[in-house]
């Protein structure tokens, strides 16, 4: 294995859902492992769950830290928190418990990107409602991570789908609260944080379509004003400052577009108007992506899926995704840092 591969810290989610078992497929297949050099970060004895519910094996090795990795050996390097049992914790279940220790897992893995030891981090699926009993009272693991990194500035979750990159104005909070939520700053914030996500990724000059909130646009203000008075306005700004931005557009018809290949990415307003097009088009391939952050966070955008923990059913597709843009998300970091 090449040393000069991005290192990935890889956290096999929580153990009650299909994280353990995608992760062990994952990894027994050995095609991400040509892409960057991974760290296994949790528990030793989730990673046998994973396996055994799998049916599959890979090899792997217990060190203490990273400076006991031996990137050309085939065994993958494991740092064991001894902090999991899953035995203790029924599968398919969600537990408080498990939600605590995943949050404190991830955390440990966080701590080694804030060293510098790793370049990114990739986790499976985890249950917000479970971390949130646990006593990670965060919306979302996003918030979480922010504030374990001290970041204070503007942050988003986003999805990246077939190259598409899509985001939204706001996120995890009801509908209601959401309305109240879009503004001129809001809508600002997120597609400057799309443009520098993609340039990031390596996009020359991304192309952004903008979401508009009410049925067709608005009808020319027949239902509704807020493309007219606020997101058309906003928008326009946005493109004087030198942002490849269009819009607003129908949101029944802009992902049909997207996906064609007329825009790099899609600003909806809200959490559904994007992940409903996304999910739809592909959803066990679609990563989610934290957006804005110092530290490259990549996930799978599905959910744990308890009803099918155990069953050897699962598919790794989008962990896979996931991983690998990780890898490439850190590679290009590091190739853009060489040039300044």
């Amino acid at each position: 294995m090449s040393t000069t591969l991005p290192i990935i810290a890889l956290v096999a989610g929580d153990c009650t859902g299909i994280g353990p078992e995608i992760t062990a497929k994952m990894l027994a297949d050995g095609a991400v492992q040509k892409a960057a050099r991974i760290v296994l970060v949790g528990d030793v004895r989730v990673i046998e769950l994973g396996m055994k519910q799998a049916g599959v094996s890979f090899p792997y090795v217990k060190i203490a830290s990273l400076a006991d990795a031996d990137w050309s050996a085939a065994a993958v390097p494991l740092i064991d928190l001894g902090n999991t049992d899953p035995a203790q914790l029924p599968p398919g279940i969600a537990s408080s418990l498990s939600g605590k220790l995943i949050g404190d897992t991830l955390a440990a893995a966080i701590e080694l990107a804030k060293a510098g030891k790793v370049d990114g981090i990739t986790f499976a699926p985890l249950n917000k409602r479970a971390m949130f009993d646990g006593g990670w009272k965060f919306a979302d693991e996003h918030k979480m991570f922010a504030h374990l990194l001290g970041h204070t500035s503007y942050f988003s979750e986003m999805n990246v789908l077939d190259n598409q990159w899509m985001s939204r104005v706001t996120g995890h909070s009801s509908l209601r609260e959401a309305l109240d939520q879009i503004n001129e700053e809001s809508i600002t914030d997120a597609i400057t944080l799309v443009d520098t996500m993609l340039r990031r990724a390596g996009f020359a000059s991304p192309r952004i379509a903008v979401a508009a909130l009410n049925p067709h646009a608005g009808e020319n203000g027949l239902f509704g004003r807020d493309e007219i008075e606020l997101i058309r306005p906003t928008v326009d700004k946005v493109k004087a400052s030198g942002i490849n931005a269009s819009g607003p557009f129908p949101a029944d018809t802009i992902y049909v577009r997207a996906f064609a290949g007329e825009f790099d990415s899609v600003v909806a307003m809200y959490h559904d108007q994007g992940q409903i097009a996304t999910k739809l088009k592909g959803f066990n391939r679609g990563v989610t992506v934290t957006a804005g952050l110092k530290t490259v966070f990549t996930t799978p955008s599905h959910g744990t899926a308890f009803d099918i923990v155990g069953q050897g059913v699962a598919r790794p597709g989008a962990l896979v995704s996931a991983l690998m843009l990780a890898a490439k998300l850190a590679e290009e970091r590091s190739r853009q840092a060489a040039l300044a």
